[in-house]
Order: structure tokens, then sequence, then C-alpha cells
């Protein structure tokens, strides 16, 4: 049984629990705060999506900027966004009809509502994981690869992401599932993806030990994300509150509540829902990070960090509650 790690409060009666698991890595890579089922695998989903851009720019990948943030990205189809996607297509010569994800509505629920209200539909370009298709369409494509087939499995440019992202988390892939936007779907534990955002986020200048020139690619796709955060995923998001919040740090956040933090001195953080409520994210992972200190560092933000984690609960209109972490 996982352990509870947020409690819904009411007028001061806990009235439910979420249940799940939540690590905390050093900046030497050592499990520093553990709770719950942290080294068996789990389906990180959208958790996945910068190591995916990570593996496909070491495959070819010709992003920078924003619209390598926006391969990394569950986007919440803002007009910046729909335009980044079809300036990635079409950089690669190809036009919206070479999506391979479904058709959907717009992720957040304010582009959503007006999308409606002008007489919009649902299409491949609104879906959130648009970016990442667009971007491994533009892979396949640098490389001679199909463009077809590029969802399944067994084709060269999933091939090439799944072994880099073993080498990324530290450990095998377990389980290869379906994603709901129908790519390739791998597993790792919490620890392992915790490893791998340590990995990606580490800046050389902070680590005498590292190499400035032995990863570029992971500096461009840190440095996606860090210099973009609206375009990993939206204007008023909470993933976007926090990365702008704290100095450096990279993080993604997934369906069914899955979470990812790191810091550039290396410490990282990852989080998983037993019922994959989204509104418990941002509450454990603000809580974590300040349970441990991160939100007090040097040139953070504190308020806007804690803010992140607030999730009142209303009655008759009225503040009555909250979602409230349990980190003990």
């Amino acid at each position: 049984m996982s352990p509870v790690i947020a409690e819904i409060v009411r007028s001061g009666v806990v009235e439910g629990h979420h249940y799940g698991a939540v690590v905390a890595l050093g900046a030497d890579g050592s499990v520093t705060y553990s709770r719950g089922e942290v080294t068996a695998p789990f389906l990180p989903r959208s958790c996945n999506k910068p190591l995916q851009a990570l593996a496909m720019v070491r495959a070819g990948l010709d992003l920078d900027g924003e619209l390598l943030a926006l391969a990394c990205a569950s986007h919440s189809g803002e007009d910046f966004h729909l335009d980044g996607v079809r300036r990635i297509l079409a950089g690669a010569g190809l036009g919206e009809d070479a999506l391979g994800n479904p058709a959907g509505w717009p992720l957040e629920d304010r582009v959503r509502d007006q999308v409606l209200r002008t007489g919009g539909t649902e299409s491949r370009l609104f879906m959130n994981c648009s970016g990442k298709h667009a971007a491994m369409l533009a892979t396949c494509v640098a490389n001679g690869w199909p463009t077809a087939t590029y969802l399944d499995p067994a084709h060269p440019l999933q091939q090439a992401i799944a072994a880099d992202f073993a080498a990324q988390t530290g450990e095998s892939v377990a389980h290869v599932a379906t994603d709901g936007c129908g790519a390739p779907l791998l597993s790792t534990s919490l620890v392992g993806l915790a490893r791998a955002f340590s990995r990606l986020a580490t800046d050389p200048a902070t680590d005498p030990a590292a190499d400035p020139a032995a990863d570029p690619a992971a500096a461009r796709v840190a440095g996606a994300i860090r210099q973009h955060p609206a375009y990993v995923s939206g204007s008023e998001r909470d993933e976007r509150v926090l990365l702008t919040a704290i100095p450096g740090a990279i993080g993604k956040a997934g369906a069914e509540s899955c979470y990812a933090v790191a810091l550039p001195d290396g410490r990282a953080f990852a989080l998983k829902t037993d019922d994959g409520a989204a509104r418990a994210r941002p509450v454990v992972m603000a809580a974590l990070l300040r349970h441990l200190g991160v939100d007090t560092d040097p040139g953070v933000d504190t308020a806007a960090v804690r803010r992140t984690g607030e999730h009142p609960l209303y009655g008759g209109g009225a503040v009555v509650g909250e979602i409230r972490a349990v980190l003990v």
C-alpha cells in the first residue's frame, strides 16, 4: 500500500487522501528523501518528453530555442504553440497531416473555451503532444527514415530513443506501453526519472567534475527549457510559474499526476500519485521543495514557489479547506 502523500481537508476534517510516492536526489545522485516505492518501474507519461527530445537531438534533430522547448512540451494550445509546431513541420518539409497524434482540444481550459466560442474544432495541432510529434517527424527527415511509421516501436527513431532513454535513466526499459498520443511510452522508476533529469540539468559551471563540452545536446535541451518555459507548458500553468521562480530549474509534468524537477547543481525530485489526480501534483512538488529548503535557496522567488502548491477548497463561495501534502 502506498503511503498518503496528500490529504483533502474540508472544514478541519480530512475527507480523503492521495496515495503515491516521492523521491529527492542530492547533487551527488544519492537518495536524500523518499516516501513510497521509488525503485519499481512506472509510466512517467509526458515527464519523458525532455528525455525523448534529448535522444532526438543526439540523433540529429536540428532545433534550438523555443522550438526545441516545444519538442519537450505538453503545450496549452496557445497561438504561439501552434505557430511553433507549424514552423517545425515546415522546416522538415511536412504539413499537419503528417502528425500521427490524435486530434484534440487545447489542454488548458481557458484556451479551449476560446476555441469553442469562435467555432473551432478538435485538431492534431491543438493536441498537447503535437510539438513532440513534429520533432519526431523532423528527426526522421534528418536521418532519411520513413515518416509514415514513426510511431512503431520497431522504427529506427523509437529504437534510438529507447536506447538513449535507458542510458539517461541508468535502467533497462521494463515496459513499452502506448501513450495517450500514440507514441511509445517507456517505463523507468522514480529514481531513474530523477537521475535522468539531474543529468540533463547539471550545469558544468557549477560542477567542476563536468566537462562543458561533454554533452552539448543536453545543454541545448536544458537551455531551451530554461529560456522558454511557457513553450514547455503554457502562459498560465503551474509548471511555468515554478520554472520561472527557481533560477536554472528544468521540469516536466505528466498525465496521471507525474512530475519531475531538477536544479542546475544536480538535485532532482520526482513524484507520482496512485490515483492520477492532477490537483495533487503541484501541491506535493511544492511541499517537497519546501521540505528540502529549495524554496529559500538564493535567487528563488519563495512566494511564487509556495503559491504553486496552494489548492484551496471552497464551500458556499468561501475557502473552507485545502489539499495539503503529507511529508514526514
